[in-house]
C-alpha cells in the first residue's frame, strides 16, 4: 500500500469520534518545532515545515476527506504561510548561526522591538485581520473573522520570530485565545489540545527569550546583519 496514502487514512478511535493520525503527527511537529525556537535552534525550521505540510492537508476536509469534511481556509492558509514564511527563517538563522563562534551555535539574539517595529506589528494585525475576513468570508471559510485574527496574527509572530522580536511570543497568546473555542467548536481536538499546550508554552518560552537578555547577558548585543548562506 502506498504509504502516503496509509498516512492521509489513518485515524485513531476515541469516545466515539474519529480523530486523524495527521493532525496529531502535524500538532506535534508543531510542538517540536516551537521547543526548537525557544532554543534558538535552526533545526525548528524544517521540523515545522513537516508539520505544516501535514496539517494543510488537515484543514482542507473537503479535498483530503477528513471526519469533520470542512474547509478552513485561514487554518489551510495559514499552514502554506508558515512553509514560506519559515523558508526565509530556516535561511535567516542558518546564515546567522554559520557566523557564530559560541558553542550554543544559535540562531538568533533576541531582542525587544523598537517603538515602531510594535506600532507597525499592531496596525499590521488590525488591518491584516479586518482584509482577511473578507476574503475567507467571500469563499466561504469557516469562521472568517476568527480565523482571520489567527492568520494575521500567525504571519506576524513567524516573521516576528525569523527577526528574533521577543514580542513573537505575545502575539501568540493572542492567536491562542482565539483559535482554541473556535478549533473546539469545529471538532478539531489534537489541534484545540495543542493550542492549550502551547499557550502555556509560549508563555514559557517568552520568560527564557526575556531572562536572555537581561543586562551584562552576551545577548544583549545588537542584532548582526545577516547575508546569505555562502
Amino acid at each position: 500500500m502506498n504509504p502516503i496514502s496509509t498516512l492521509l487514512d489513518a485515524k485513531l478511535h476515541i469516545a466515539g469520534s474519529e480523530i486523524l493520525w495527521r493532525e496529531v503527527i502535524g500538532n506535534g511537529f508543531g510542538l517540536a518545532s516551537a521547543i526548537g525556537g525557544m532554543r534558538r535552534r535552526v533545526w525548528a525550521w524544517p521540523i515545522g515545515i513537516a508539520g505544516n505540510a501535514l496539517l494543510f492537508t488537515v484543514f482542507v476536509g473537503g479535498v483530503f476527506n477528513t471526519p469533520q469534511q470542512l474547509n478552513m481556509a485561514g487554518q489551510a492558509g495559514r499552514q502554506l504561510m508558515f512553509i514560506a514564511v519559515s523558508v526565509y527563517g530556516w535561511w535567516r538563522w542558518y546564515g546567522y548561526a554559520t557566523r557564530e563562534t559560541g558553542l550554543e551555535h544559535r540562531g538568533v539574539d533576541p531582542r525587544w522591538a523598537s517603538t515602531r517595529e510594535r506600532v507597525a506589528l499592531v496596525a499590521a494585525m488590525l488591518l491584516g485581520t479586518a482584509v482577511f475576513a473578507q476574503l475567507f468570508a467571500w469563499i466561504g471559510s469557516y469562521g472568517p473573522w476568527a480565523e482571520a485574527w489567527i492568520f494575521t496574527g500567525s504571519v506576524l509572530a513567524t516573521y516576528g520570530m525569523a527577526r528574533g522580536l521577543a514580542e513573537f511570543w505575545l502575539i501568540w497568546i493572542a492567536v491562542d485565545l482565539v483559535g482554541v473555542p473556535l478549533l473546539l467548536r469545529a471538532g478539531y481536538y489534537p489541534s484545540a489540545t495543542l493550542y492549550l499546550v502551547y499557550a502555556g508554552f509560549v508563555a514559557w518560552g517568552f520568560l527564557v527569550w526575556a531572562r536572555s537578555m537581561r543586562p551584562g547577558d552576551e545577548n544583549l548585543r545588537p542584532p548582526v546583519p545577516v547575508a546569505a548562506p555562502d
